[in-house]
């Protein structure tokens, strides 16, 4: 039986970040990051739209998303200089209708109180903009002029897994397949090979499967995983300006090199929690939901040709699609690093550097992440985003 003083279940960025930071912050105890696929075949991390942006109603979650940005900006000095993940800033352009415009200006505000550099237009100043664009039923766009795009999902979560490669920590190939609790402490782990691991600190990044971990140490997280598909597709046109775009329909497109991503339909009203084993596209929602829409938004759309598609899971907070930060109040020692609804992969860095200040010097020092605490989850209360992509 082997002990650590912190174990962290789930690899992939959120767990890496955390991992990497305990170090930055010198963290000198022994640490076990355990990870159940190693190629990340099916991590959420790796199969995201790999996509940055500061458009966030809450505040804090603007934060978090810029320390990340600043972590792009500064890639070469953490990592070395020949750290690189095609960071192309292409910037987001979301669009809202009358209906939608009240929640759009008071999101402008929040993210111009933060500093962020985005751009609130009405339907004409986006068509003087965007030629390319139809503003049939839109009222205004927010669109970010700097500090928002796309980048490589693999190359970021590589950067992490190599230098967590030279900072003494064990990575180990397996799941946690229960979780020994006594009183108001977390003790130990079971692994898959029936190995146990004492456990100082148990940090869950479990991702999709966050919620069943929790549950493995009789604490309910409403977390889940939820199927989202991404589907590719070739146009005759290129617009090499096209921002991240998002209709109010909730359907958003991206260039992608020669190529253009879009996804965005799935209907959450009575949406239930995914087969963690079903990553099967459904080709349905491409037909007749997206190609529609895509093709009232940018008429050259008309004419498109589906490739290919692949299918993620979001590690969905049904609460209220927002990240869970943080030690459990009760059972100190069990920390969450959850819930993130779709937008962990750009918060990942901001969230392990904040627990990692936590963990070691006793409180938040770079990002307060105390609004997204467990305790709101124990009281039922919602602290919702509302620009959740």
């Amino acid at each position: 039986m082997a002990r650590y003083d912190v174990v962290i279940t789930g690899g992939a960025i959120v767990g890496s970040s955390i991992a990497y930071y305990l170090r930055e912050e010198g963290f000198t105890g022994s640490i076990a990051l355990i990870e159940r696929d190693p190629q990340f075949a099916h991590a959420a991390t790796t199969l995201s739209c790999a996509s940055i942006r500061q458009q966030f109603s809450i505040p804090e979650n603007i934060r978090l998303s810029q320390f990340t940005l600043g972590l792009f900006r500064r890639l070469k000095d953490e990592f070395g200089s020949d750290a690189d993940i095609g960071f192309r800033e292409g910037g987001y352009l979301i669009l809202a209708g009358d209906n939608g415009l009240p929640i759009l200006r008071a999101n402008h505000a929040a993210q111009l109180a933060e500093g962020a550099d985005i751009v609130l237009e009405n339907a004409e100043q986006l068509q003087k903009r965007f030629s390319w664009i139809s503003t049939e039923g839109i009222s205004a766009g927010a669109y970010g002029l700097t500090g928002e795009g796309w980048f490589d999902a693999h190359a970021m979560l590589g950067l992490f897994r190599k230098a967590l490669k030279t900072k003494n920590i064990d990575l180990i190939t397996s799941e946690v397949t229960g979780i020994e609790r006594q009183g108001n402490r977390i003790v130990a782990v079971t692994l898959a090979s029936g190995e146990r691991l004492e456990a100082g600190t148990l940090f869950n990044a479990a991702g999709p499967n966050a919620g069943k971990v929790s549950a493995m140490a009789g604490i309910a997280l409403p977390v889940e995983p939820r199927k989202r598909n991404v589907f590719v597709f070739e146009a005759r046109d290129k617009f090499a300006d096209m921002p991240l775009m998002v209709d109010p329909s909730g359907v958003y497109v991206r260039p992608e090199g020669s190529v253009y991503i879009t996804g965005g339909a799935e209907n959450e009203d009575g949406e239930l929690a995914a087969d963690i084993k079903d990553f099967n596209p459904d080709w349905g929602l491409f037909e007749e939901v997206i190609w529609p829409v895509l093709a009232t938004r940018v008429p050259a759309f008309e004419a498109i040709k589906a490739t290919q598609a692949w299918v993620g899971h979001y590690d969905y907070n049904a609460l209220d699609q927002n990240a869970v930060i943080g030690p459990h109040p009760e059972v100190t020692n069990f920390v969450f690093a959850n819930g993130f609804s779709g937008h962990g992969l750009q918060q990942a860095p901001a969230v392990g550097k904040a627990l990692a200040e936590l963990l070691v010097h006793g409180g938040y020092r770079t990002i307060d992440c105390s609004a997204f605490g467990y305790q709101r989850v124990a009281e039922g209360r919602a602290f919702r985003e509302l620009n959740v992509i």
